[in-house]
């Protein structure tokens, strides 16, 4: 048994102030169709992309299945030129591959220091960047991150959720996404920021028995749509085609809530570090309890936890 799905809305948007008035102000997801990117969409297929690119080196990640896994690594980093990664990430079958001939490739581009610079689209790929126009409905001074990526086709991504609201723009190929509401965390099995559910279609029940209950909000996505994901909705994104995308990600809160060493921007806010910190040292300590008194004492924590006035 598979979760209950519900459409995510197509909203017509060409502007900012259409964007806060129709989307931004509702906090969920939608899918956005009318906004001028530019002749992106027409102009980047693969011989345009290699040709514009050219032996540039990428670190990408390589998979043997078409299901990509962070918690478990399926998967392993490799270094290509970024036309030979083109040629390998368009072909269904490889002629030279590293694990199987049906391998699927995936790249989350970085900034010029990994371990330091957040990835910025306009300023990494400038070959590239003026031939797109990416929608700003935010105020710049909250703006962080444009991450370009490039994926095979079938390629699906594990389900996770970001800190930060973001816009996944969708420049060629197909794409199916599944997303769920914060408040599905209990139905998610999480280990981190990510879901232990990995086929999301097809779950194991007896496993993960509560999946079921999630509900799941969908979208395909056509070249040139952008999808707005909210801060904490989890996401699970399969590339039905070859596909090229840019993800363009902002502050929702405060500036200081969030890591200044955190170049990914994938680190929860740093009050929530400090509580997932507490509930860990909490834990270690009902660890000196004999079963029955630590049992107790956790479903204590939790009762307090959800009787909380702010969790209502």
């Amino acid at each position: 048994m598979v979760s209950c799905k519900v459409e995510v809305p197509v909203v017509n948007v060409k502007s900012r102030e259409e964007f806060e008035a129709l989307i931004y102000c509702n906090r969920k997801p939608a899918v956005i169709r009318g906004f001028d990117l530019g002749p992106a969409p027409q102009l980047w297929t693969a011989d345009y992309l290699r040709g514009a690119c050219g032996d540039t080196p990428v670190k990408v990640h390589v998979c043997p299945t078409p299901k990509m896994d962070f918690i478990s690594k399926n998967f392993a980093y490799k270094t290509l030129p970024f036309n030979q990664f083109v040629t390998r990430a368009s072909k269904a079958v490889q002629d030279e591959f590293f694990f199987e001939k049906d391998e699927k490739y995936y790249l989350r581009s970085l900034g010029n220091n990994p371990r330091k610079d957040v990835a910025d689209f306009s300023q990494d790929w400038p070959q590239l960047s003026k031939d797109i126009t990416l929608p700003h409905f935010f105020d710049e001074a909250n703006y962080f991150s444009s991450v370009f990526r490039v994926s095979s086709a079938q390629l699906q991504l594990w389900t996770h959720y970001d800190v930060m609201d973001n816009l996944l723009v969708q420049v060629v190929g197909k794409k199916r996404a599944v997303l769920y509401a914060p408040n599905e965390v209990h139905n998610l099995y999480l280990e981190g920021d990510k879901s232990a559910v990995l086929d999301i279609d097809n779950p194991d029940v007896d496993k993960y028995p509560l999946f079921s209950q999630a509900v799941a909000h969908e979208c395909l996505l056509q070249p040139g749509d952008i999808l707005f994901i909210p801060a904490l909705w989890f996401h699970n994104i399969t590339s039905l085609e070859f596909g090229v995308a840019i993800n363009v990600f902002w502050r929702h809160l405060h500036k200081g809530f969030y890591d200044t060493k955190d170049p990914y921007g994938n680190k929860d806010p740093l009050p929530a570090q400090r509580a997932i910190q507490a509930v860990e040292r909490a834990l270690k300590l009902l660890n000196e309890l004999p079963d029955t008194y630590k049992d107790f004492y956790a479903r204590r924590l939790v009762s307090t936890i959800e009787s909380n006035s702010y969790t209502k």
